[in-house]
């Protein structure tokens, strides 16, 4: 409370330290060519973004039982704001990772008109997630444990300490389409991010394309099952 704004800034800032020393200085994980903490930093706003928004919108509906029970309104609102509350924090961060590419002497490439996708996206696969997690949670509240675990694997398995250049490469040497890496929709988010700020490595189009796909499904679907149990939340919440 006392560090305000401050604290979402420090957060990504942070992990992007430990990162920098741990994968990068001792692990030997390199970034394309660009310098790693402004690699991971790129990395993590979007990340920091998508687990914050997955945590709080798991759990929205059970914190706001006083109000489901009490008056009429689209329940969907309740999620989806949870997802948008990132957004602030999201902000703050940008300009601290514009500051550090400036420092690299990095500069904003043609492909910086790809951002409001990765934005896009980024929330669309936010949401999704929110949409099937806070119904589920309504009726098995045991899922809120399962939401820590999950995003701690996610963090792993997505493209935040490593590109994804190294899992495309490995995936097309054993024979896979590369394209299947983007089956994880935050894989495109944080390539699309990253890619659009920093201006580095391939156009991930492939990737983009199979994230956004499956993050149009989750939020249909999620859309779609969450508005089958709306019904009876106020009875069971």
């Amino acid at each position: 409370t006392f560090l305000g704004a401050l604290w979402a800034v420090l957060q990504p800032v942070m992990t992007m330290v430990v990162f920098t020393v741990i994968f990068n200085r001792m692990a030997g994980i390199q970034a394309d060519g660009v310098p790693y903490p402004v690699f991971s930093l790129a990395g993590l706003l979007p990340w920091t973004f998508f687990s914050q928004g997955l945590t709080q919108a798991s759990n929205s509906l059970v914190g706001s039982s006083h109000l489901l029970t009490k008056i009429y309104f689209p329940r969907v609102l309740i999620p989806t704001a949870s997802v948008l509350s990132g957004a602030v924090d999201l902000v703050i961060s940008f300009v601290v990772l514009a500051g550090m590419a400036m420092i690299y002497g990095m500069r904003p490439s043609p492909a910086a008109l790809v951002l409001p996708l990765a934005l896009v996206l980024g929330f669309l696969t936010t949401l999704a997630g929110g949409l099937w997690l806070s119904a589920l949670n309504v009726r098995y509240r045991d899922v809120r444990y399962l939401v820590p675990f999950t995003v701690q694997v996610l963090l792993f398995v997505s493209p935040v300490i490593y590109p994804a250049s190294d899992v495309v490469g490995r995936l097309e040497g054993a024979g896979f389409p590369g394209w299947i890496y983007g089956l994880n929709p935050m894989v495109g988010v944080v390539e699309g991010f990253r890619w659009s700020v920093l201006g580095v490595g391939p156009a991930p189009q492939s990737l983009l394309m199979t994230s956004a796909v499956v993050a149009c499904c989750g939020v249909a679907t999620g859309l779609l099952y969450f508005r089958r149990m709306e019904r009876s939340f106020a009875d069971i919440v």
